[in-house]
């Protein structure tokens, strides 16, 4: 059983300064807050028992701004590795913001003159050449170096010099070369733009297609970001490690103190383990008791990310090295806390209902679906915890006496369905027995998930637990990956900070580090 509290010591309470809120999202700005704020904090005096590593120093704006720059770069390598669903999305600017104005009155004011310029007699296709330099550019830029012929095929339909003499000529057909980029752009595009591509044939006005013909440009070239960072990743994964450490090194030579927060944690960690081993002892006073076992790092370093599945996201200080994944750690706690309650409600159902319900087809399934639907706002400001556990209550002895019913078992008295919906209200209590229960073996599978590396098998799933084994695994792999990740870039910092442990066993083989990168890869 992990051994440590359901939130933090009353000494992290204590902390000083505001810790950062956390965002579930877990989108790269969220993130980039996140390691902004706690470059305010780190830098911020110290007072209590907080840690101090060095005196404050006076820096220049220069090496902010320099400092901010190497900061948001790393966040950056960070989310491409870490968010394996990071995308580049095309900026989209706040419906009626002072941005969005200007944007839309330029574009107007630049397509206005465009068309001007071709309703002239005779007409000029000044603007209308550049236009078409542009989009030549841009379809050249999707070419492999393997695509020989296509880019032949670009340069002689595009030949600008060609084209400006014709339109001096009077010979030029902006409609037969607007037709060649439209195929091109079909032959280019990723299957998905094949509508939009489709759609830019219907188009008779020359304004409003070349218009078009951007709009489109500007998707593929997402398209084209976005294949390039699944092809590059796995090159990416590789070099990141190396790659944050040293942008976080640099961070870190002009912050002496961004550290302290981490040391807080990792020593809080170690002083409620060897709290919790001072308990076992005295619990078999008298009797042969266990043997100490001495408390080795990684043991430690485990448990210290155990407890960021219950930290106090609202007043207590993220460590620094984990500022840049607060969201997704919140993210899970968030979900971790439903799971506990569904599993918790679930247990509840089945031992009242006894063997009946077991060895029905699809039960399990309905019942956690009307548990998850009620319990999906559970964490938003309006949600009524009486209300929605109340509901639960009532639909569930609805739902197990039809299925007692329909397969010939016998109905809940009123006593027993009072007895459920009393059980399933008090679920929502944090001191609840069966939370608790359910609570604590989610913790040891997610412990046993972290201690497992790529070669031991995955831990065995607790009992009570498998209403909801689906999506604990899918938490359990998320988390080690955020866990083994974070080991490998921050291992040098961690080794420093954890040498001093009482009774450590010294940090891991260099070979148990690259077996890391090995699992994420």
């Amino acid at each position: 059983m992990p051994k440590f509290p359901d939130k933090p010591s009353s000494e992290e309470e204590k902390a000083d300064g505001p810790g950062p809120a956390g965002n579930p999202t877990g989108s790269l700005e969220p993130s980039e807050r996140s390691v902004r704020k706690g470059i305010r904090q780190s830098s911020s005096p110290h007072r209590g028992d907080t840690p101090q590593s060095s005196p404050p120093r006076f820096v220049s704006v220069e090496e902010l701004m320099e400092t901010a720059k190497g900061v948001t770069n790393m966040a950056l390598a960070h989310e491409i590795v870490v968010n394996g669903a990071f995308q580049v999305k095309p900026p989209q600017p706040a419906e009626g913001s002072l941005e969005k104005r200007v944007k839309d009155i330029m574009h107007r004011a630049f397509w206005d003159c465009l068309e001007a310029q071709l309703k002239e007699d005779p007409p000029m296709y000044d603007h209308a050449i550049k236009l078409l330099g542009e989009i030549k550019e841009t379809l050249l830029s999707f070419l492999l170096p393997g695509h020989r012929r296509l880019r032949n095929q670009i340069e002689e339909a595009l030949d600008l010099q060609l084209i400006q003499q014709q339109a001096e000529n009077r010979a030029l057909d902006i409609g037969k070369v607007a037709e060649f980029i439209i195929g091109m752009m079909g032959m280019l595009c990723a299957p998905s733009r094949d509508e939009e591509i489709k759609k830019l044939r219907d188009i008779t006005g020359i304004v409003p297609l070349f218009r078009a013909i951007f709009q489109v440009l500007d998707l593929m070239k997402i398209d084209m970001a976005n294949f390039a960072l699944s092809s590059i990743r796995p090159h990416l994964m590789q070099q990141s490690v190396e790659y944050e450490r040293k942008k976080f090194q640099e961070f870190l030579e002009k912050q002496p103190n961004a550290l302290d927060f981490t040391w807080k944690w990792l020593r809080d960690t170690t002083d409620t383990l060897l709290s919790c081993e001072r308990e076992d002892k005295a619990s078999f006073s008298g009797a042969a008791g266990p043997e100490s076992t001495p408390l080795h790092p990684v043991t430690v370093h485990n448990h210290a990310y155990l407890r960021l599945l219950k930290w106090d996201h609202a007043s207590c200080p993220f460590p620094e090295t984990l500022l840049m994944d607060q969201s997704r750690f919140l993210e899970m706690q968030l979900e971790l806390e439903q799971l506990s309650m569904v599993a918790a409600v679930l247990l509840i159902v089945y031992n009242s209902t006894g063997p009946a319900l077991s060895g029905l087809p699809d039960v399990m399934g309905r019942l956690k679906g009307i548990v998850l639907v009620l319990l999906a706002e559970m964490h938003t400001i309006s949600f009524s915890a009486e209300e929605a556990f109340a509901t639960i209550g009532e639909k569930l002895c609805a739902e197990v006496g039809g299925c007692l019913s329909q397969h010939g078992f016998p109905l809940l008295s009123t006593e027993q369905q009072s007895s459920l919906k009393g059980q399933i209200a008090a679920v929502q209590l944090p001191d609840n027995s069966i939370r608790r229960l359910i609570d604590s073996r989610i913790q040891n599978f997610l412990l046993g998930f972290l201690e497992s590396g790529p070669q031991k098998c995955t831990p065995v799933l607790p009992s009570g637990l498998a209403p909801i084994q689906r999506e604990l695994e899918v938490i359990a792999v998320k988390l080690s990956r955020l866990v083994n990740y974070n080991k490998l870039v921050f291992a040098p910092y961690y080794q420093k900070m954890l040498q001093d442990i009482p009774g450590g066993e010294g940090w891991p083989e260099p070979g148990e580090k690259i077996s890391f990168l090995t699992e994420l890869q």
